[in-house]
């Protein structure tokens, strides 16, 4: 009897719960195309029964009696909908709720959590997880919580990706700058750099950026030229309500903080240069060359944020984003220069560099939303950059010279004055529209880039060691083998490029998904440049003091060929037909015009296989043409040509994704790309700074193929933890590497070196919560990223062409490769009532890398490791108040670059990628920024 009754009421529980019904359904955000939203509230009214939608945006009321329920669903900035439901007995309703921003509440400041929603680390994990190719993306919420204040910063935190101390270049899996492409909301940008293929990441700063991310493993809508990966800046966008945001802040390098620092005549303190139209002739007789002193080398930055949007009857919605800000870094750099081939050609053992560098942003958007299915947005950013560099030489007196006159063994000393400074224009239309199963995204830019060093001065002295030794009657001389051992030079670049993309996407099913698409763009550059050289007329005058040259350099000692009286003429390399080269203007020295035409067309598809697969296979259709006109002095007869390379692409993609469970992924991909050269790869013109010269080379005009294989797993076990690993490999035929050509000039340039290259790796990632509260807030986190990797290249024993060289091994490591590299953070933030703090630590690593091999004899130039430890402490006193303070380079690391050499071993040296010295510490920066919500 017992036993029945018991059976009795399991049936009678069974029959009971089989009665009852349940509600379920997708939650999607139509503030960011109706993709999914996750962590939204969903609550039963009049019950406590509630929860929240998971990461595919996915609810679920299970057990519930049958009956009409009212629903409410909610999102912070989001308008709140209640709707009824019906349950039945043994049935399931279904509900799916497309929500949108609240007009009611515009001007609460909380909805700023609306435009924010693509800059948190939780909704880029799960567009990281749902992405059909492998990328990794980090948003404005990561980069201010580690303190990053700049795109070169943010890639350099994802994992297989490094930054050159000392420069702006980004590797990625051991391929540097010119295995990249770099794009913002997906449409490309130029160089600022004559001696690089990318944007500088650096010129980006974090108010601009929404995310930032690197598609690894390529996809057919990616330009060919994609060896790296592809580098995509999202610009910041406003969808909420009104708001205002100023921060201000200082802090000093502990380096420069003491020091009584300089910078260029003529330049300003925001970053400009006021003389850019002017002759440069006429620059040259009137302004002086001395550098000019600055006020206490204390940094600061300021700069204002706000939007706001206006709501229409019929749906519609007009937003603003507006941004600006100003920031300077003073830093001062104490170590060696030295030019080091097989033998010792210039050595500097003490040598200083002061350098002020400036950034100026503002960015406009306005995004006007049609409707819910028509969107159409405008991005317009401008970007000043400066960096003033005034360089002393052989300070100590004891700088040698194997070419000097007078003595080769000490007294050499140089100055180098140069001012470099960036203008950018990125002007962007971007649309989107959907009708049914279709979807139409297109965008259309124009960018213009000036780029210029206008007025570097240079001067080279002997004897310097009398100007130390406290007689006053023996004092320096002017080094003047050549007349441009003392010179005044002046460089342009300027770019003009329109670019576009368009792509149709049609969905046929849940299952099958086809995009169709183009995208193009035409790019010009014009490059020139012209020095003039002070010849010194008394081989034997005596500098009274090198720090007023200015008192030389005059028109009162200008030597008009009247007479005697003049200590110096001015002379230029290319007279006009009709007057001589003293003292008279002159023509460029170098020039090239450089043309890119990029069309292409692809298609790909999207093929779900029941839940569990998903493959991408795709095929890109793509005309190259690129060609360069050059007019340049170092090749004589030979340095006046014209290049051109015409090519069509097919270039095929296959992505695969197998969904392990639902937090879970395998992935796969593999391709067929290419690699091409950038314009200064090939134009033969030379760079000399004080201790390097780098090159062009027409030789490695054509393009190179690139068969990329990828192999990740990916398990997102929370909404804010991850661990992966990756595997990868590249087989990169007739690589172009930077070669140090074994002539008596040293010249660094660019050449193909050989028949293949092959890269190797592994990548692994962990983002973990140590400590969370009651609301599931993490407390305590950390992550870590690492990436191993090895490259060979075979080296051709003799390479005839433009430039003659040989090798005397076979192989070698890939340029720009470093075997091992290592980010890792810990992240404490607790919560003490309105008093929400956030600490940081971050480390990053490299391993030694190749920066330039040599040939012949030479040994290679080498980048030592850097490791770099900063802290930062963010302090959120109430909703609108903060006040953060950093300190980064805790290590301080030595910054080095060598010459393997066979007989003396490594030997310190100058890298052209790098700073004017080597063998250097750059100091701490201390910062503290104040940041106030209106």
């Amino acid at each position: 009897m017992k036993n029945f009754t018991y059976l009795l009421f399991a049936l009678l529980s069974i029959a009971t719960y089989a009665q009852n019904g349940s509600v379920s359904g997708t939650l999607t955000d139509k503030e960011f195309n109706n993709e999914p939203l996750s962590f939204a509230n969903i609550l039963i009214k009049g019950t406590t029964t509630g929860t929240t939608s998971d990461m595919d945006g996915s609810y679920t009321f299970s057990d519930l009696k049958p009956g009409t329920y009212n629903i409410e669903f909610s999102f912070v900035g989001y308008e709140t909908q209640t709707i009824p439901a019906t349950v039945e007995a043994g049935k399931n309703t279904e509900i799916n709720v497309a929500m949108g921003a609240s007009a009611a509440t515009l001007d609460e400041v909380v909805l700023e959590t609306v435009t924010t929603k693509r800059e948190s680390e939780t909704a880029l994990l799960l567009e990281q997880k749902k992405a059909v190719e492998i990328k990794q993306i980090i948003g404005a919420e990561e980069l201010s919580r580690k303190g990053v204040s700049d795109a070169a910063g943010a890639v350099a935190k994802i994992s297989g990706v490094s930054k050159q101390e000392g420069s702006s270049n980004v590797y990625v899996r051991g391929l540097g700058d010119r295995y990249l492409n770099t794009t913002m909301n997906g449409l490309s940008l130029p160089s600022n750099d004559v001696n690089k293929k990318n944007i500088d990441l650096n010129l980006f700063s974090s108010d601009v950026i929404q995310n930032v991310s690197i598609s690894k493993a390529y996809a057919s809508q990616f330009y060919g030229d994609f060896a790296a990966g592809n580098v995509d800046i999202t610009s910041k966008e406003h969808k909420g309500g009104s708001f205002v945001e100023a921060f201000s802040g200082t802090g000093f390098n502990t380096n420069a903080i003491d020091k009584n620092f300089v910078r260029s005549e003529g330049t300003g303190y925001f970053g400009y240069y006021g003389r850019g139209e002017h002759n440069p002739f006429a620059i040259v007789l009137s302004h002086g060359v001395d550098a000019v002193a600055v006020d206490t080398p204390i940094n600061v930055a300021y700069g204002a944020s706000g939007g706001s949007s206006f709501n229409f009857e019929n749906g519609s919605r007009l937003s603003f984003f507006l941004t600006g800000g100003f920031e300077n870094n003073y830093e001062y750099r104490k170590g060696k220069s030295v030019d080091f081939s097989t033998v010792e050609k210039k050595a500097f053992e003490a040598s200083e560099e002061f350098e002020y560098s400036t950034t100026t942003t503002a960015m406009a958007n306005v995004n006007y939303k049609i409707n819910s299915d028509n969107s159409i947005s405008f991005n317009s950013v401008f970007i000043n950059s400066s960096s003033d560099e005034v360089g002393y030489f052989g300070i100590d007196g004891q700088g040698r010279n194997r070419d000097a006159i007078l003595n080769t063994d000490k007294g050499f000393y140089q100055q180098n004055i140069q001012f470099d400074q960036t203008k950018m224009f990125v002007n962007q239309l971007i649309g989107n529209h959907k009708s049914g199963d279709y979807e139409l995204d297109w965008g259309f830019g124009y960018n213009k880039v000036f780029s210029d060093q206008p007025d570097r001065k240079r001067f080279s002295v002997e004897n310097y060691d009398y100007a130390l030794d406290n007689d006053p009657t023996t004092n320096p001389t002017f080094y003047s083998n050549v007349v441009f051992d003392n010179q005044r030079y002046f460089q342009k670049i300027e770019d003009d490029e329109y670019n576009g993309r368009v792509n149709l996407a049609y969905n046929v099913n849940d299952n099958l998904k086809f995009n169709f698409g183009y995208n193009g763009r035409h790019k010009t550059r014009q490059f020139n440049n012209i020095r003039y050289g002070y010849d010194i007329i008394d081989g034997g005058y005596q500098i009274a003091d090198v720090n007023n040259l200015n008192a030389i350099f005059n028109l009162d000692n200008l030597n008009l060929n009247t007479g005697d009286s003049g200590l110096y003429q001015i002379k230029v390399l290319k007279p006009y037909p009709t007057l001589s080269n003293t003292n008279r203007p002159g023509l460029f020295e170098n020039t090239y015009n450089g043309k890119l035409n990029v069309y292409a067309g692809y298609a790909d598809a999207e093929i779900k296989a029941g839940d569990k697969w998903l493959f991408v296979p795709g095929v890109r259709l793509e005309n190259f043409e690129q060609s360069i006109d050059y007019n340049v002095i170092n090749l004589g007869n030979n340095g006046v040509d014209s290049k051109t390379s015409k090519e069509t692409f097919i270039l095929p993609s296959l992505n695969i994704k197998y969904s392990l469970s639902d937090d879970q992924n395998l992935r796969l991909s593999a391709s067929k790309t290419v690699s091409t050269p950038e314009f200064k790869e090939i134009a033969p013109f030379v760079y000399e700074d004080v201790s390097t010269r780098i090159g062009g080379n027409p030789d490695v005009l054509g393009y190179s193929n690139v068969l990329n294989i990828d192999l990740k797993y990916e398990w997102f076990f929370s909404r804010s933890e991850i661990v992966s690993i990756g595997a990868f490999t590249k087989q990169i035929e007739d690589p172009i590497n930077l070669v140090v050509v074994g002539d008596a000039t040293g010249t660094q340039r660019y050449v193909r070196t050989g028949d293949k290259a092959t890269v190797y790796g592994i990548e692994v990632e962990l983002r973990k919560d140590i400590l969370v509260d009651e609301d599931d807030n993490t407390n305590l986190s950390f992550g870590v990223n690492a990436t191993y990797m090895k490259t060979n290249q075979d080296l051709y024993e003799n390479i005839d062409g433009t430039f003659d060289l040989a090798f005397n091994k076979t192989e070698d490591q890939l340029q720009g490769a470093s075997p091992f590299i290592l980010n890792a953070d810990v992240s404490y933030s607790p919560t003490f009532e309105n008093y929400k703090p956030v600490a940081n630590l971050v480390f990053s690593y490299f391993s030694d890398r190749i920066d330039a091999l040599g040939s012949g004899d030479l040994g290679n130039i080498v980048e030592k490791s850097v490791p770099t430890l900063d802290f930062i402490w963010k302090n959120t006193i109430n909703d609108n108040f903060e006040i953060n303070l950093s300190a980064k380079n805790l290590l301080n690391p030595t910054i080095q670059y060598v010459r393997e050499d066979q007989n003396q071993g490594d030997v310190l040296v100058v890298s052209a990628n790098g700073k004017g010295v080597t063998d250097y510490k750059r100091g701490l920066n201390v910062g503290l920024q104040l940041k106030y919500k209106f």
